[in-house]
């Protein structure tokens, strides 16, 4: 419990608040059924908004934990509406400033939905990114390796929700700083073989083969040895896709003469 928390502990219609959020959860405890977790979180946004006026939420830890459980990949795509529902009234609650604070106790629950969402929950899923991610600006970085993990797979190649994705991705590395932003996708791609191809696929899309490489070095992010690494990983990836795709990229924006990625030849060398 945090100290503006305590200091609301003094008025009784918070600890009324508490009370009754408390009172909300333990619902969840009970669900054995899908209609029951929808149910629980009826109820609980019921309670957010009737004390929307308090700006900190009661028991956030345990609400994360819950709307991330509710997220599930198994539970049917009218639980997970519904649990963006609440979300967005805690993002609306709270603001940006208390979002950027708590961004991994909620993000833990949304990062990995989109993979696995129906196509009814990809659009309230990145309204959600467009509406309450973005506006973080540079403040998103501690948790951007995650979003873009999560956002990486709205691009595939002929969905419906592929030119929302890239404009996304496009606007949160305006957002947090090119540099950054390529850091965050190599660290992706490194460590996240189902994200690879659109990983790869977006910086090949988004270079300019009009300007050199040392024209537009933020493409390698501000470590060379995680994008030597990640490049490395992916050109031995088991997907055909992923292999030719980076090495289109090797061919095109990694020439041999460019100073900057000779560790990356000599690892392939090796």
């Amino acid at each position: 419990m945090n100290t503006e928390e305590v200091e609301l502990l003094s008025d009784s219609k918070y600890r009324n608040y508490v009370a009754a959020v408390d009172k909300v959860l333990k619902n969840f405890e009970y669900s054995s059924e899908w209609a029951d977790l929808i149910s629980a979180l009826g109820k609980l946004n019921k309670v957010l908004q009737n004390n929307a006026k308090y700006q900190v939420v009661p028991k956030k830890l345990t609400i994360g934990k819950r709307l991330a459980q509710c997220l599930h990949p198994a539970l049917p795509s009218g639980v997970h509406r519904k649990a963006l529902e609440t979300y967005e009234i805690i993002f609306k609650i709270i603001g940006p400033k208390r979002l950027a604070k708590d961004l991994f106790l909620y993000s833990s629950g949304l990062f990995p939905l989109l993979s696995n969402a129906a196509m009814s929950v990809k659009p309230v899923l990145l309204g959600l990114y467009e509406t309450y991610y973005l506006p973080l600006g540079k403040t998103l970085k501690p948790g951007l390796q995650g979003l873009l993990t999560g956002v990486l797979p709205g691009l595939e190649e002929g969905s419906e929700y592929y030119d929302r994705t890239n404009t996304l991705l496009e606007k949160v590395a305006a957002a947090v700083e090119q540099s950054a932003f390529y850091s965050a996708l190599w660290g992706s791609i490194l460590t996240s073989p189902s994200v690879r191809l659109p990983g790869v696929s977006f910086v090949l899309l988004h270079l300019n083969r009009k300007l050199s490489m040392e024209d537009q070095l933020y493409v390698m992010g501000s470590d060379i040895e995680l994008m030597v690494e990640a490049v490395s990983t992916s050109v031995q990836d088991s997907s055909v896709l992923v292999q030719r795709s980076t090495l289109d990229l090797i061919l095109f924006c990694f020439p041999f003469h460019m100073s900057q990625v000779n560790n990356l030849y000599e690892r392939f060398v090796l």
